[in-house]
Formats: C-alpha cells, sequence, structure tokens
C-alpha cells in the first residue's frame, strides 16, 4: 500500500485558499507547538486548543499549559494566535486506559489517546464555527502521524469539519522546533505525558 504524503497534501491545501481561514490546533506542549504555529500564522487565524487530559501529575499538567501560554504570547506572529483553555478531564483519560495500562508506546492506548483528543478539538471547532481543526501531534517522530490523520479524516466524515492533515516533522520540522524550543528557553518534558509512559526513576 503506498504511503501517503500527508505534509504534500496540507501544502495543496494551504496553496489553495482565497482568504485566511479560521483553524483550531490541538497542542499537545510547546515544544511541539512552537514549529508548527510559526509555520502555519502565514496562513490562518489560529486558536491552540489545549486540551490534554493524559497528563499527569496536575503540576506537570499546569506547567506544560503555562510554558504554551507563554510561547504564544511571546511568538512572532502574521496572523492571531490565541489559546482556549480546558478543563483537564484526567477522568476520561483513565476510563479510556482502562485495558490498556500494559499496552506499549505507540500501541493501542495511544491510539486511542490521539482519538480522545483530536475528538474534543474537532467538537469544539464544530461548535464555533472553526473552518479547519488539526493537531501538533504529527510533528513528534514519536507519534504515528498515519494514526492521527486516519482519526482526523474519520472525524470529518462524522462531525463535518475540514480536517486540515499534516506530517509536521517533515521538512526538519521536529529539527526546527528544537531549535525554536532553545531560543524561546521551552521546558521540555521527558516522557508524552500519561502516568504509563513516564520513565521509571
Amino acid at each position: 500500500m503506498e504511503k501517503i504524503n500527508y505534509q504534500k497534501k496540507m501544502e495543496d491545501i494551504i496553496n489553495n485558499l482565497d482568504k485566511v481561514p479560521r483553524l483550531l490546533l490541538h497542542s499537545c506542549c510547546a515544544p511541539c507547538s512552537s514549529y508548527v504555529l510559526t509555520y502555519l500564522t502565514k496562513y490562518f487565524d489560529i486558536t491552540v486548543l489545549y486540551y490534554n487530559p493524559n497528563i499527569e501529575p496536575i503540576d506537570e499538567y499546569k506547567k506544560r499549559k503555562e510554558e504554551e501560554i507563554r510561547f504564544i504570547n511571546e511568538m512572532d506572529k502574521v496572523n492571531s494566535v490565541d489559546l482556549l483553555d480546558c478543563d483537564w478531564e484526567h477522568d476520561k483519560f483513565i476510563d479510556m486506559a482502562k485495558g490498556l495500562e500494559n499496552e506499549p508506546e505507540r500501541g493501542k492506548r495511544c491510539y486511542k489517546c490521539y482519538e480522545l483528543r483530536l475528538r474534543k478539538t474537532c467538537e469544539v471547532a464544530k461548535e464555533n464555527n472553526y473552518d479547519y481543526f488539526a493537531s501538533t501531534l504529527t510533528l513528534s517522530p514519536y507519534k504515528n502521524s498515519d494514526w492521527v490523520n486516519e482519526i482526523g479524516y474519520n472525524l470529518e466524515k462524522e462531525l463535518g469539519v475540514k480536517y486540515l492533515c499534516s506530517d509536521f516533522k517533515k521538512k526538519d520540522g521536529y529539527k526546527k522546533s528544537i531549535e525554536l524550543s532553545n531560543k524561546y528557553n521551552l521546558y521540555r518534558q521527558n516522557y508524552c505525558g500519561c502516568i504509563y509512559s513516564k520513565p521509571t526513576e
């Protein structure tokens, strides 16, 4: 089966825009959003949706959210970039993960976690009449971009909000995110967020 080039598909969408659309962008953390936001702000009015019920403990969640807010305030923007905060809703992640606690990283639990966060993003985008929704999750080489895009397209069909596909790690996106993290002195965590991915001391 031929592998889909989601980065090229996204570029084709961007190159055919005839206005500045409104994009609701799910972000997992400031380092991942750094490159994505600096790239997309040229083409979209962006609202960052910080919805990450997987992250624990609560102090870690708050620290990552504060870094996201700081980066948005400090970054160079072409079009508008703001943030829509969400409740932590950690119980929803725990319920979702039941029976999947022992799955390996990049296994079934991760797929369900992507789906949980993208569904929320798509629902909020629909409620607030955004033109597109998307996620920063495809920037990380540790995330399965095919899964993220599959979920995004499924939600587009289900809820009727256009999904902006992506593979932000392409064209040195991940490398550029590290450079931006260093430039803005962003806090970089050593685990994805959930207790199951946290390295043992």
